[in-house]
């Protein structure tokens, strides 16, 4: 089996969501990756904005909930030492938008949370259930417990 060189981290800055980033900072760290962090937006409106559409981190915006989630993706990537190049805030799908960028920058491992889900949920499908089933590389789903 062939080292990492590049893992995704895929954030939806939920409760849990720490416990993922520390996976994944353990693998990148392990396997001496370059690591990378993608944050869809699917929650907040975005007047005048088509799905895909990469949001520049270092321009202000006049929509709050946008700001608040710049925010956080630049906490979380100084805290992982993420270069800012390697992080992105996309709004669309985000099976969709993980997926193009994991493409798209060469990436061999996608991190994300599951909730493992079960009955309707599981036949609607997830992110990760969705991610694993469509991108051509590895895919670690961590385990997230239910609140």
């Amino acid at each position: 089996m062939d080292d990492y060189q590049h893992i995704l981290l895929a954030v939806d800055f939920s409760g849990q969501g720490d416990y993922v980033a520390k996976k994944a900072k353990s693998l990148a760290d392990k396997y001496q990756a370059k690591l990378s962090i993608i944050h869809v937006l699917d929650n907040i409106p975005m007047p005048d904005t088509n799905y895909g559409t990469v949001i520049p981190l270092a321009e202000d915006s006049e929509y709050p909930l946008l700001e608040a989630e710049k925010a956080k993706l630049m906490r979380l990537g100084d805290e992982l030492s993420v270069a800012l190049a390697d992080r992105w805030l996309i709004w669309g799908i985000p099976k969709q938008e993980i997926i193009n960028i994991a493409q798209q920058q060469q990436v061999d491992l996608i991190v994300l949370g599951s909730h493992g889900r079960h009955g309707l949920a599981l036949l609607l499908g997830s992110t990760a259930n969705s991610v694993l089933h469509h991108t051509l590389c590895d895919v670690m789903a961590v385990r997230l417990q239910e609140d």
